[in-house]
């Protein structure tokens, strides 16, 4: 790798200053290389794709095994890697700085922190505990003299309750908070799209596109969004086409699953710079 960790923080915060980019999620250092060598700007985690990489549930994994991958990630890739790093790995504001610290020492360029709890009976934070928590993570970053931009995630659509206005006056919170860039997984349509980049404006907004949509980048570009990111994606695609391969041969004696395969040849060429 050619270029310092502070070169990379500062590609990554002048790239969200204007346009729309795609910060593509790998789940490990070949799907890291592979999407740098496809010409993306930046890489985000993930960590559903990790998880499951390790054989285990999104969110099941310990904030030690999340670290050691952020270093993986950071030191196989001359792109700026944007953690998603959950809710903190923390029950309180200085569990979560603590986190954040350490996420910092990793090399990541950004950082998120959601608003979600673990605990499907409950699963928000009180936006005043969220915002204190946000709070703590920025004063985390401000302390180390790092260039880490602070994302700040509002998690109502993924943790059963769509309640649009409650996500914007929590994305609003941790903007006030000093979130660098603000983020609701699960919004799709135009309009909340759009009401969601006016509420922080001009803040700049990330959108999860993690399936087929109706909207291209340029109508995304054309909302207001600043990044789009596709969270566990691309982790989704890979197993779709291994489960699918498996599961011709398990139930049928069938090798058509690996029809669609792409050539050893061409992923050794790719990789073959690597060695060593």
């Amino acid at each position: 790798m050619t270029r310092s960790v502070a070169e990379k923080r500062a590609d990554f915060r002048a790239l969200h200053e204007k346009g729309c980019f795609v910060i593509p999620n790998p789940w490990d250092t070949g799907s890291a290389r592979y999407l740098e060598g496809l010409g993306f700007k930046a890489l985000a985690t993930t960590s559903s794709g990790f998880a499951w990489s390790r054989g285990q549930a999104d969110g099941a994994l310990s904030r030690a095994q999340v670290l050691d991958h952020l270093r993986a990630l950071v030191a196989a890739t001359d792109l700026p890697v944007n953690a998603d790093f959950e809710n903190g790995f923390a029950a309180d504001a200085q569990g979560v700085a603590e986190s954040v610290r350490l996420a910092i020492e990793t090399g990541v360029a950004g950082l998120s922190i959601e608003d979600s709890t673990g605990n499907a009976a409950d699963p928000l934070f009180p936006i005043e505990v969220a915002a204190e928590r946000m709070r703590a993570a920025r004063q985390a970053i401000d302390a180390s003299g790092a260039d880490v931009l602070l994302i700040g995630r509002a998690e109502n659509f993924f943790a059963g309750r769509p309640d649009l206005d409650d996500a914007i006056a929590r994305l609003k919170a941790y903007s006030d908070a000093g979130a660098d860039c603000l983020y609701a997984p699960g919004i799709k349509t135009r309009e909340q799209i759009a009401a969601v980049v006016a509420a922080v404006a001009p803040k700049p907004v990330n959108l999860l596109v993690g399936g087929t949509s109706e909207l291209s980048m340029v109508d995304i570009s054309e909302l207001g969004v600043r990044r789009v990111s596709v969270g566990g994606g691309m982790a989704r695609a890979a197993w779709g086409g291994f489960m699918r391969a498996a599961r011709t041969l398990a139930d049928e004696g069938r090798f058509d699953g690996f029809a669609d395969a792409a050539a050893g040849s061409e992923l050794n060429a790719f990789f073959r710079p690597f060695a060593g």
